[in-house]
Formats: C-alpha cells, sequence, structure tokens
C-alpha cells in the first residue's frame, strides 16, 4: 500500500481537520481534572490567608500571656534636667531629683607647636604616655602609646585614635599661631581626667620643639563628677547616666535643675496588648467573613463558603473564648469580668471604662485570667495552643492545607496518565487515517485506470 506524507492528500479530504477535532475532544476530558486542580489550589491560598490571620491572633495572646506584662513599670518626669527608665526591680514611687552639676569629661592640650601639619616631628621610633588622674584605681593610670619614626603631627594623632586603651580623642587645633595636640577623655568624671602627656627622650627631630611664647603652654581642664540628690540624698556619679540612685532605675542627667520621677504601673502597654488582642480576633472574624461570604446580586461566593474546617476554628475559639478560666476568689473568670464581650456578629467588644478600672485596680487578678500560673493556665495560653493545635498537620487547618495538597499531587499524576492516553488514541487515529488515506487513493487509481480501459473499449466499439 502506498504512503502518504500528508493526510488528505490521497484522498482528498480534508483528514487534518477531522483529527484536530477528535484532539480537541479527546483533551476536554482534561478539564474537569484542571478545574479540580484550579479548586485545590484557590483553597490552599485561602487556608493561608487563614492561617495567616490565626497567626496574627496568636501573637497578640502570646503577649497576654506573659506574666512580666503586668509588673512591668514606667516612669513619667517632670522638669527638663534628667530623663529615666525603670527596669523590672524598679519599685513604685516618686522622687524628687536636684541635679547641681553634670559630669564633664577632662581635657588636655599640648604646647603649642609653629609646624606645618605635614611636617616630620620624629625622625625615630618614639612612645608617647598619657597620664590619668584615675582616683579609684580602677584603669590604668598611664598608656603607652607607639610613634613610628617619620611621623607627622595628623600621624601622631591618628596613632592615638587608633589605640584601643587610649582612653582620650584626639584632634589637632590650630590657635591662630600654630598647632596643638588636643586631647579630650572618652569617659566623665575626675577619676577619667588626663592630667599630662609626656614624651620620651629625643621625641622630637632637630629642630622641632614647643613654643616658649607667652601663652604657647599646655591648656589641662579636668573632669567633675556629677553631683544630684535625690529625696535630699547627695549622690556624686562619674557618669551622667546614673544607676543605682533609685533601685532599678537608671537617670540620664540633662541639664542642671530639678525634676520629679514617678515610677508607676505601665498601664499603658496593659492596655495595649489587650486592645491589640481584640483587633487580632476581630481581624480574624473579618477574614473569615470574606472567605464564606456570598453575594447574591453578583452571584459570586467566598474561597471558603461552606468549608467544614472553617467552621471547626470558628468554634474552638468560640469555646475557648466563652469557656473561660478557673478563677480564685474575687478574680476574674470570664472575659466580661474584664469589659470584654462576644457580639452577636462574633466579634469582640471592649467596654473601655470597665477595662480601664480593670488595668488600673486589678492587674494581678488581669495577670491569673490571661497568663494564669503556666503556659497554658490563663485564657490566653489556652488559646494559644488552641491555635497552635489547628495549625498542626493533624489539626483542622493543618489536615486541611496537607489534604488539599495531597489532591493536588494525585489530580497531577491523573492529569499525566490521561494526556498518555489522549496522546496514544490521537496516534493511533493518525495511523488509521493514514491507512484510510492510502486505501482511497489507491481505489481512486483503480477507478481511473477502470474508467480509462471503458473509454477506450467504447472507443473501439465506435468504429467497428
Amino acid at each position: 500500500m502506498a504512503s502518504i506524507s500528508s493526510l488528505g492528500i490521497g484522498s482528498g479530504l480534508d483528514l487534518n481537520g477531522l483529527l484536530d477535532q477528535l484532539n480537541e475532544a479527546e483533551r476536554g476530558k482534561l478539564q474537569p481534572i484542571e478545574q479540580q486542580i484550579k479548586t485545590q489550589q484557590v483553597k490552599i491560598s485561602a487556608y493561608g490567608e487563614l492561617k495567616g490571620a490565626l497567626s496574627a491572633f496568636q501573637t497578640a495572646a502570646n503577649a497576654l500571656n506573659d506574666a512580666s506584662l503586668y509588673r512591668s513599670l514606667s516612669t513619667s518626669v517632670t522638669g527638663n534636667s534628667v530623663q529615666a527608665a525603670a527596669g523590672r526591680d524598679a519599685a513604685m514611687g516618686q522622687y524628687s531629683i536636684e541635679v547641681e552639676r553634670l559630669a564633664t569629661a577632662g581635657s588636655l592640650a599640648s604646647a603649642r607647636l609653629e609646624v606645618e601639619l605635614d611636617q616630620v616631628l620624629t625622625d625615630s621610633d618614639q612612645t608617647l604616655t598619657l597620664h590619668f588622674a584615675n582616683a579609684t584605681g580602677e584603669a590604668p593610670q598611664a598608656i603607652e602609646i607607639d610613634i613610628a619614626a617619620g611621623s607627622t603631627l595628623e600621624e601622631i594623632r591618628n596613632a592615638i585614635n587608633a589605640h584601643p586603651e587610649a582612653g582620650v580623642t584626639a584632634s589637632i587645633v590650630n590657635d591662630g599661631s600654630g598647632y596643638r595636640l588636643a586631647l579630650m577623655s572618652s569617659e566623665t568624671g575626675e577619676a577619667a581626667s588626663i592630667t599630662d602627656m609626656s614624651f620620651s627622650d629625643g621625641f622630637f627631630a632637630d629642630g622641632i620643639a614647643f613654643s616658649e611664647a607667652e601663652g604657647a603652654g599646655a591648656i589641662a581642664q579636668a573632669g567633675e563628677n556629677a553631683l544630684l540628690n535625690v529625696n535630699g540624698i547627695p549622690i556624686v556619679s562619674a557618669s551622667n547616666q546614673v544607676e543605682g540612685a533609685i533601685q532599678g532605675v537608671t537617670l540620664s542627667l540633662t541639664e542642671e535643675g530639678s525634676s520629679t520621677v514617678k515610677v508607676e504601673q505601665n498601664t499603658r502597654a496593659v492596655r495595649e496588648a489587650i486592645t491589640g488582642f481584640v483587633e487580632a480576633f476581630n481581624a480574624l472574624k473579618e477574614t473569615i467573613g470574606e472567605l464564606t461570604a456570598f453575594s447574591g446580586d453578583s452571584g459570586t461566593a467566598g474561597d471558603l463558603l461552606g468549608d467544614s474546617t472553617v467552621r471547626s476554628i470558628e468554634g474552638r475559639l468560640r469555646s475557648v473564648l466563652t469557656g473561660g478560666v478557673a478563677a480564685e476568689e474575687g478574680g476574674f473568670a470570664m472575659l466580661g469580668d474584664i469589659g470584654i464581650s462576644l457580639k452577636l456578629d462574633g466579634t469582640l467588644e471592649i467596654d473601655e471604662q470597665r477595662l480601664d478600672e480593670v488595668i488600673l485596680n486589678e492587674q494581678d487578678a488581669l495577670s491569673a485570667f490571661f497568663a494564669g500560673d503556666s503556659a497554658t493556665g490563663g485564657l490566653a495560653g489556652q488559646l494559644s495552643e488552641t491555635i497552635t493545635q489547628l495549625s498542626g498537620n493533624s489539626g483542622a487547618l493543618g489536615g486541611a492545607i496537607s489534604g488539599a495538597e495531597s489532591r493536588i499531587v494525585s489530580l497531577n499524576e491523573r492529569h499525566v496518565r490521561m494526556e498518555q492516553s489522549i496522546d496514544a488514541t490521537i496516534a493511533r487515529y493518525r495511523t488509521q487515517f493514514g491507512q484510510l488515506d492510502s486505501m482511497i487513493a489507491q481505489m481512486n487509481q483503480t477507478s481511473d485506470y477502470l474508467f480509462q480501459q471503458f473509454e477506450i473499449m467504447n472507443a473501439q466499439l465506435g468504429r467497428k
């Protein structure tokens, strides 16, 4: 049988067009699988959005599950002489602060050198020694700094600044008649004051010396300790950062004058944490509402409309929120006790006045309600644990995500198998069409031959 290189040439039929139609019809069998894959992908995306809202709510719950939140203290300052920060060891109280003097750093400027900045001052390796007051004996009283041969005044300055234990910052000052090497103590207070700088024998190269003109000598200014009193008690500090004057409170002295520091419970932090908790839950409810919504006007539905996973999550959270905690006498057992109520639409609402009263007067009971005496002893811990369970691989949400991912894998495998089957079917059709095309072509050739023979026979009969 003759071979046909292109379908339809032998028979004159549009076999390629017919094959394309058959291919399209066969591939239509893939559309339901592709739609199912798309549906599962949309669900996974929606589950991810729900998981993000759950995570944000869990973070807000964890903030309330920290007992230290309800013991935190804050400071308020009246006056401009100090700033204050309270630590965990601070005690509540009010303190009168009088700053008589700020701590200052000592400085020392060398005698004048009538040289150029790029002029070489040393012709051999030398040593520069810095001396400090160090009345306490806690730091070295002298620091030796190596100065290389051929150093200029700028290079001497750089060598001082590069020394890790120099205890000073060096600079160069032009006093109008020459240059001075100026040193400023890195720390404030009398003990850290730099008192002298001495140069080793033969430090300067020939022709280089300090000026002996009037007013050209070294200039020193001693550092001073800060002087203040707290509630009438005098205090001396080498630094303007004063710790220990008030237990657990760090004072930052800013200027001379009077200030009042008040250490009190940090009600603002607790208020913000509870407000954040309510807002995070309401945001979660809003996300759920969007994912399960249905619009009759447009006929559109949320990606998780009617999803049992969402109902399970809502039910578990509602159960914990309304279940409350076991409370001692005089304590809080339900959200409503502290001014938070569950509305008909499932969101939380705050009674501002009641909540403010609780935060101001009953923080210990508030701590017991939200944080409890263990990781899951309070309402916040129970909610966090519930969300962890829901999001885990065996939980409602984690299981739903894993199930959707597994279905996509299975559907993709099914899609591949069906594609292979369709390709095999189309290949079989192509072979059969090729055979048909060849057969019809051969029949046409036979028909043409017979027609010619009949024509010849008719012509011969007509001549007779």
